[in-house]
């Protein structure tokens, strides 16, 4: 599969402007050949737009779906992108899976992270839901969720080969170490591909690090952002590494917890 992860810089409170940059970046990842686009964390509504976030929620099948839904049937790539879901009087941390006209597949974030947050939205029980596109298994982390070794391993354990993790790191003197260290960590420790996709730039109300990437089963960065500007990378998951780090290093056949 090729995978394209698209580093942006999101307009808080302004959906139809996101739309259209993930809109743009799907285009150009269709033209080099990706089967798959990833977006950040909240690239819908922009992680930063606070008291708002209740207003611009969405349900799974609104109107941003629609029109992610058709830019993916036209383009032939899927996409993945955060957005505030709404479920009744609730509010979610969550990210969309469209792939052209058939049903969205949602994730639930399950570790919101500090009171901005937890202020905002609900936090689901943690999962391991396993979707399958252009020949790799995969499922979904946000941002925070990744960093607790029990949700990679959990997704790992019911046959991912690839964790996408849309993703909101903040500026900060140990974002190099989560998204260049942890995050490798993550994908050799459990055999996996490994793509983690952050915001650039700065709102109102947060900076962010960039750094994005995408590391694959041995812990190699296969495709790496810088901490200023959007980007978009591509990077080609091969299933035959996925079987040779298992074999190489099989832990997860080894693990023993008694």
């Amino acid at each position: 599969m090729r995978l394209a992860i698209y580093q942006m810089q999101a307009k808080a409170g302004n959906v139809a402007a996101n739309l259209f940059r993930i809109e743009s970046a799907v285009l150009k990842a269709a033209a080099q050949g990706a089967n798959l686009l990833v977006a950040p964390e909240l690239a819908l509504p922009g992680y930063g737009a606070g008291p708002a976030m209740a207003a611009l929620a969405e349900a799974p099948d609104g109107a941003s779906w629609k029109r992610l839904a058709s830019v993916s049937r036209d383009a032939g790539v899927a996409i993945i992108a955060g957005f505030a879901q709404k479920d009744g009087e609730t509010v979610c941390n969550s990210a969309l899976f469209v792939d052209g006209d058939k049903p969205p597949v949602v994730y639930r974030k399950s570790h919101l992270y500090g009171p901005y947050e937890r202020g905002l939205f609900a936090a689901e029980k943690p999962s391991a839901h396993i979707i399958e596109h252009a020949g790799i298994t995969f499922g979904m982390l946000i941002c925070y969720d990744v960093e607790f070794p029990e949700n990679v391993r959990r997704l790992a354990q019911a046959g991912a080969q690839a964790v996408l993790v849309p993703t909101a790191l903040p500026a900060s003197d140990h974002a190099d170490f989560i998204a260049r260290k942890m995050i490798p960590v993550r994908a050799f420790e459990n055999q996996v591909f490994v793509a983690y996709v952050n915001h650039c730039g700065a709102d109102d109300s947060f900076a962010y690090a960039g750094l994005s990437g995408v590391v694959a089963p041995d812990g190699t960065l296969l495709a790496a952002a810088g901490d200023r500007n959007e980007e978009l990378l591509i990077a080609d998951l091969d299933p035959s590494a996925f079987r040779q780090a298992a074999e190489q290093n099989p832990y997860l056949a080894d693990l023993r917890l008694s």
